[in-house]
């Protein structure tokens, strides 16, 4: 199947359409992060840097790390942006960019976004490590596949469903787990795990209520309260479903894991995380 130049859009110099990198460019570990910024944090813990490229939103560093080829990739704020990020990362890999053609021998990457949060959960206070062992997607992206059924939790799906009332006109909600293996992996015993409720906003969807009133005032309070196999909902966050359910259905290994910024039980918030994160970055590093 020879995929049309208006479907997969190559640049000139033989890059992959926004992130602008060539397949030679990235290793096969893969961070992502929201901030541009913070690509140089995280590689500034690698010995050795090979390639940088920076287009729009999306900024890369690959470099080594303990022996590990490593790519560090920003991915800006949102569901739209993974399903670019992680759709061009594996075409990168999987597909040979001079037939156009997907190959017969696929590659699997292996990818953790690190990222920023608000728990949910008075045992998750801020500065608290959460891993999505589980995702709520709210951004509808994974529906748009043939696919998404195949991956997802759909008992899960069901009894969230019951449990928050959900109102039609909302996007139907979908649960998709992260890779079994790379949570155990990385997330260990240090790294507390939960339910994460995806986002595709920062204040109405997640129960901000400023000068507009929100459509459901007690979501969070449903949300706090739902219970599935032993987990609970621990944050609010706007990439991990996707970058989970994007992984699942192409054949990656895929984890989210954030740091809390914000306790939305406490109303408390640390501003100055990015002085914090560092050890956070350090763990993972470690781990991939």
């Amino acid at each position: 199947m020879r995929i049309a130049p208006s479907e997969l859009i190559i640049n000139e110099d033989g890059s992959v359409f926004h992130l602008h990198l060539r397949p030679s460019q990235i290793g096969h570990k893969i961070i992502l992060v929201g901030d541009p910024e913070r690509v140089n944090t995280v590689a500034a813990h690698f010995e050795s840097r090979e390639h940088e490229v920076e287009s729009r939103e999306f900024h890369t560093i690959t470099g080594n790390y303990k022996g590990k080829r490593i790519s560090v990739v920003s991915t800006g704020i949102g569901c739209d942006n993974i399903d670019i990020v992680m759709t061009e990362l594996d075409a990168l890999v999987n597909i040979d960019f001079n037939t156009r053609e997907p190959k017969s021998k696929l590659t699997t990457l292996e990818i953790v976004r690190i990222g920023t949060c608000g728990s949910l959960q008075e045992y998750t206070p801020v500065g608290t490590f959460i891993a999505s062992q589980k995702s709520i997607g709210f951004d509808g992206l994974l529906n748009f596949y043939a696919d998404r059924n195949k991956v997802c939790d759909r008992e899960a799906e069901s009894a969230f469903l019951k449990h928050m009332q959900w109102v039609q006109p909302l996007c139907l909600p979908y649960v998709i787990d992260a890779d079994k293996e790379l949570i155990e992996r990385v997330a260990c015993d240090d790294i507390v795990r939960g339910i994460t409720v995806v986002c595709n906003g920062f204040y109405g969807p997640q129960g901000r209520h400023l000068r507009l009133p929100l459509a459901d005032p007690e979501q969070n309070k449903k949300i706090e309260s739902f219970e599935y196999q032993g987990l609970h909902i621990t944050n609010y966050e706007m990439e991990s479903s996707a970058v989970a359910g994007m992984a699942a259905m192409l054949g990656h290994k895929a984890m989210t894991c954030c740091m809390v910024v914000a306790g939305r039980r406490s109303g408390k918030a640390n501003t100055a995380y990015k002085n914090t994160i560092d050890t956070f970055i350090s763990k993972v590093l470690d781990r991939i």
